[in-house]
């Protein structure tokens, strides 16, 4: 089944769109779930927010990743470390 929203205010951004969206589509796939179970997904969505809100661990999200490099050496010295530990087995076999 399908879902097709239109809203009065035409400044929503295409993000808040996508957004609005989704929730429907999550809707409509919970809105035939017995009452029980939609109340279980209530209480887990509302302790997975309250989780995020108490402890926010940023040291395992993804952009922790991100960032410059730092080191004490320069440029030239990385490059020089790096093709020095470079290993190549050029022997050739004969066939």
């Amino acid at each position: 089944m399908l879902f097709f929203v239109t809203f009065e205010n035409k400044n929503l951004d295409k993000m808040e769109t996508a957004n609005i969206n989704i929730a429907d589509n999550y809707f409509g796939m919970i809105k035939n779930l017995s009452p029980e179970v939609r109340l279980d997904l209530i209480s887990r969505i509302s302790e997975s927010l309250k989780e995020t809100r108490i402890n926010p661990d940023t040291s395992r999200s993804w952009k922790s990743l991100f960032g410059a490099f730092d080191s004490e050496q320069t440029a030239d010295e990385i490059i020089m470390d790096l093709r020095e530990s470079r290993y190549t087995n050029r022997d050739i076999e004969e066939i």
